[in-house]
Formats: C-alpha cells, structure tokens, sequence
C-alpha cells in the first residue's frame, strides 16, 4: 500500500462530536453528586488524537449546532488538540430540536466495572450527508493519504451510512488509503440488519486497513466464525489469526488487518495485546500488566498508533509496538484519548520506563 505524496491531510476522520461528563473520583454514576469533567469526544476523533498531537496534519468533517455553547465548546477542544474542523452550521430549532449527544461514563474501580449511558436523542450528527462537503475537492485538490471511520458513524444514520460509503469510493478513486474499524454495536444494527451489511460491505471493499476483533467481522462483514477452538487469550489468538485468511479473501484490497486484545484483571488492571497483519507479516503482541485510570477510549488510541506508524512508513513490528503503547497511554489518562507529548513519551511506554524525566 503506498500512500500519496502529495497530500496536504495526512489523516481526515469523518464523526459526529459530543460530550462526556465523568464523576469525580471513580466513583458510580448513580451515587455521584459531583462530576469533574466535562469533555469533547468521539470514537473517530480519540483515533486522529495520536496524528494530530504528533504534528501530522488532520482534519475532522463533521456539522454542529448553530449558536451552541456545546458547538463552541467542542470547537476550542479540537483546535486545541491540532485538528482543523469543516463542518455544516445546523439551526436547533425548538426545544425539541438537534442537539450535541452526551454520555455520562464512570471510571469503575476494583471490581467495580466502568458504566456508560449514552443519550443521543436529537443528535445534529446524525443529519451528516455527503452533501454536506466538497469531496472532489478535498480529496483531488488537497490530497489526504488516509480517511478513517469507524462504525459507530456509519451505523448512526442512513445518512451517515451513505456519506461513509461515498467517502470510501471517492477516497478509492484519488489514491487515497481508506481505513476502517468496524465497531460494531448491537443497539445501532437492532431492526437495520440489512441495511448496515450492505453499507459496511460497501465501505470495506475499498479498505485498505481493516480494525475489529472476531465478533466485528463476524457481525458486520459475515465472516465466518473461528474454526479453532478453547477459550482464552491464546485461543483467541489463534481463531484470529485464522480469521484474518478469511478476511483477505472478501476483501482483497485490504493489506493491513488487526486487533486489540483486551484481559480485564479489575477496573484499574488489565492485560494488554494486539494482532496485527501488514505487509504479508503477521506480528502479535502478547498480554502484558497495564494499569488503567480510565479505560474508554484505548482501542480507539491503539488503531490512532497504527496509522500515524503508517502514515511514518513503518515495518508491521513498529506499527504494532507503537500501537500498543498509545492504546496503554491512553488508558492513563482521564479523557477519552491519547495526548501524546511526543514519539519518545510512546516508546517509553512500549519499554515499561515510567522513571522520571527531568
């Protein structure tokens, strides 16, 4: 897979932007009357964190609520994490009009699990059409060497479904790399089955870089299941790597197919992994202990660590290492993403030197 040269967007991320409230020292939703955190967030803007605050050039395309204090604030957070926003001005209109999603999300502790509830009634993003942007523009004029999605935006709407369908097939026609991490969420796919099988076979057939564990694949793409079988993370291992054959046989374009493992010990202990197919090598990263402040948004910083090796050039072994270690970084941190000082504060994690840096 080569990437273009000419590109002034290393990496654009279509998403539908929102906010999380978290209470205060891990404590349980339910029993939390203080919340010390309120922050902007998306699956698709957790991944671009990792490019854009190592200085590669990013871009969000996305549509806000006109003249909201929400918009506003979500705004100041993207530029501030390096990202430049296009995006469409919506009018709310009534009380009961479009609004910003939100998500309340506590952090679990011990053996205490971490609890989301997300609302997305009236959601603005969920409007998001093709129409909306000038892809010819964006990706003849400009250049962008790869456009990520995931699948929580392409099952958010029909609309939203169509725009990630057209963003893959004219990214395609320009030389574009198209990325894809399939999330899959039973609560989105209930009653539209049909629909999502066929946009994400849609999407996928111009993948370059496919994202998900077996379920993923199984559920939205109908691969077949693991022939190997056991339980546990070796198990699971093997029934990916097998996995992976079978997805490059449907999806022959796709030269780049991985996973993050995932152990739960307890809320603040995990076992962290990951399986990663490039460039006809297949590199695993076997589990190792990692302590977690806030687990939301790992998965997302790990593929974020996949593509910015990518987009540097990198051998499978370095994309994955680098992955790994954004996906642990993350899980330091009370926001949904990585915010990573710089390539050296990643390899650190990789190398387990957490001694002092003066």
């Amino acid at each position: 897979m080569e990437l273009r040269a000419d590109a002034r967007w290393s990496l654009v991320v279509p998403t539908s932007m929102g906010v999380r409230l978290t209470p205060d020292n891990r404590q349980a939703t339910h029993t939390c009357d203080h919340f010390f955190l309120l922050q902007a967030t998306s699956a698709e803007t957790n991944v671009a964190s990792i490019a854009s605050h190592l200085g590669l050039p990013t871009k969000v395309l996305t549509n806000f609520v006109e003249g909201s204090p929400i918009a506003a604030f979500i705004k100041a957070n993207l530029r501030a994490r390096g990202m430049e926003v296009e995006g469409r001005e919506v009018p709310q209109g009534d009380a009961w009009g479009y609004r910003h999603q939100f998500n309340i999300a506590d952090s679990g502790f011990g053996g205490r699990a971490p609890r989301v509830w997300n609302d997305r009634a009236g959601e603005v993003g969920r409007t998001l059409a093709a129409t909306d942007f000038d892809l010819e523009a964006l990706f003849e004029r400009d250049g962008v060497k790869i456009v990520h999605m995931s699948g929580l935006i392409a099952s958010l709407s029909p609309e939203t479904g169509r725009l990630c369908v057209e963003l893959a097939r004219v990214a395609a026609e320009h030389g574009t790399a198209v990325s894809f991490d399939l999330n899959y969420r039973a609560s989105f796919w209930k009653g539209r089955e049909e629909e999502l099988s066929a946009a994400f076979h849609a999407i996928a057939e111009h993948c370059d870089i496919l994202y998900g564990n077996e379920e993923d694949f199984q559920l939205c793409l109908g691969i077949e299941g693991p022939e190997v079988g056991g339980s546990g993370i070796d198990a699971q291992i093997d029934q990916f790597a097998g996995m992976i054959e079978r997805v490059r046989a449907a999806y022959p374009k796709a030269t780049w197919v991985g996973t993050s493992l995932r152990e739960v010990v307890s809320a603040n202990h995990h076992r962290w992994g990951m399986i990663l197919w490039g460039q006809g090598l297949l590199e695993v990263v076997p589990l190792r202990d990692i302590d977690v402040l806030d687990r939301i948004g790992g998965g997302d910083a790990s593929i974020g660590g996949v593509l910015y090796g990518i987009l540097r050039g990198w051998t499978t072994r370095e994309c994955a290492h680098f992955g790994w270690a954004t996906g642990a970084l993350a899980a330091t941190s009370v926001h949904d993403y990585a915010a990573p000082a710089d390539e050296a504060q990643v390899w650190g994690v990789w190398e387990g030197n957490a001694r002092v840096q003066r």
